[in-house]
């Protein structure tokens, strides 16, 4: 039968999962599940009972919401606290964010207390025990199939969200319960093993990355800082700009394209870390990305705020977001990978910190202005380029070993991206995977 002679549900369920096996069903969230927003912010009224706040960043960097994460106090009403008080087998959606494609990142929680409630700019999705097996239910929100409808139904501009009459519509597969446990217990064994590799990896990356600073604050820690600053050195300084992108990243060369806010993280320049920009946006060609501009970001997390790369290769389609500068240098004066180096120094970096302002550590920002009147210790051009060739000469392995493992990483996280989407809409038979194992 066609998709186009089928009923409604079917349609729904071939749009979004695909085909999905015999036997299985497809349903709407408010089917299998309640889900609510909170709206318990983080604020303390006197009169009002203590409570600790789930945050944002709880649910973000976290899969499961566990009793050591270390939660914000704040007072709530005695509504909100019986509202929005979690209970073990919810899951927990980010609802609000800065970009679409961190909507609707979902945390299991393992973990409750009589004072432990859900924050704002999330909503508590509690299943239906008749209908769904909580885990599996976790599962399929973390799966690309449920991503793709969360970055279809946010709305907003500068700031995107679920409304709170859209957060029951995705739809999801539903196989028989005695099933998706079988596939929630899969999926616990299989990217447990996945995240211990990433984990490896990540620490082997750290210790590298120790490595190449130490030879970096050698390289700088001899420079006298005099009265120059880095307005001095400039010749122009661009801020991009930050539509609603598509959720998948593109070319920058054929395809017009957003970068991201984390295009210049660890000193490196990453050109892919770009969104898609919609066919039906103009683009912004004064924002366009230039071989040889110093790259910085504008906000970020402390660690990562005011990280400096210098674009390298031709990318005619790639536009800068507003949450990068690009900094056009005297290079008479100034080589950029050199000023970059300088502002990776530990030195630099904590002169950055100290200038970022934000209300939570997950986002901070840095003004222009403080970035460019940063002091810059130049010695003439000749000597920059005796500086980072001895610095080469320590760094090249290093590089190459970190891009290595960051390959690994890439390609372990495309493994565990697929691997839930094929387990939950049944695409593999996790009965016959899990014995083949």
């Amino acid at each position: 039968m066609s998709i186009e002679a089928a009923d409604p549900v079917t349609v729904r369920v071939g749009k979004w999962l695909g085909g999905i096996p015999s036997g299985w069903t497809g349903a709407r969230l408010f089917e299998v599940a309640d889900a609510w927003p909170s709206n318990a912010d983080k604020h303390t009224v006197e009169g009002q009972p203590p409570v600790r706040l789930c945050n944002y960043v709880d649910v973000y960097k976290n899969d499961s919401i566990v009793s050591s994460l270390d939660f914000m106090t704040a007072t709530a009403t005695r509504e909100q606290i019986k509202k929005f008080r979690i209970h073990v087998g919810d899951t927990l959606i980010t609802k609000d964010s800065e970009t679409a494609d961190d909507i609707g990142i979902p945390a299991f929680v393992e973990y409750e207390a009589d004072d432990l409630i859900c924050g704002y700019h999330l909503a508590i999705v509690r299943p239906d025990l008749r209908r769904v097996f909580p885990k599996y239910l976790y599962w399929v929100l973390n799966s690309d199939p449920i991503a793709r409808q969360w970055g279809v139904i946010a709305a907003g501009v500068t700031r995107v969200g679920i409304r709170s009459t859209d957060l029951n519509k995705v739809t999801m597969p539903l196989p028989p319960l005695d099933e998706q446990q079988v596939i929630a217990d899969y999926l616990d064994k299989e990217t447990s093993q996945i995240d211990s590799l990433v984990a490896k990896q990540e620490e082997f990356i750290g210790l590298l990355r120790e490595r190449r600073q130490t030879a970096n604050e050698l390289a700088v820690s001899r420079l006298e800082v005099r009265g120059r600053r880095l307005k001095h050195i400039t010749r122009s300084i661009r801020q991009g700009w930050s539509p609603q992108c598509y959720t998948w990243s593109t070319d920058g060369v054929e395809r017009w394209a957003v970068l991201k806010a984390g295009a210049a993280n660890g000193g490196v320049f990453r050109p892919f870390e770009n969104k898609e920009l919609p066919a039906g946006e103009a683009p912004r060609p004064r924002t366009v990305v230039r071989s040889g501009d110093l790259i910085v970001s504008r906000a970020n997390t402390r660690d990562l705020v005011g990280s400096a790369a210098v674009a390298q290769g031709n990318f005619p389609r790639l536009m800068l977001s507003d949450k990068l500068y690009a900094f056009d240098l005297d290079r008479s004066q100034a080589l950029p990978r050199f000023v970059a180096t300088v502002l990776g120094s530990r030195r630099w970096r904590e002169l950055i910190e100290m200038k970022a302002t934000g209300a939570s550590s997950s986002m901070l920002n840095i003004s222009q202005d403080d970035i460019a009147n940063l002091p810059m210790p130049l010695p003439d051009v000749e000597e920059q380029k005796l500086i980072l060739g001895e610095l080469d000469e320590q760094t090249t392995q290093i590089d190459a070993l970190i891009a290595k493992a960051e390959e690994h990483i890439t390609l372990a996280k495309e493994r565990r991206t697929a691997l839930i989407a094929a387990a939950v809409t049944g695409q593999i038979d996790v009965r016959t995977a899990r014995k083949a194992s």
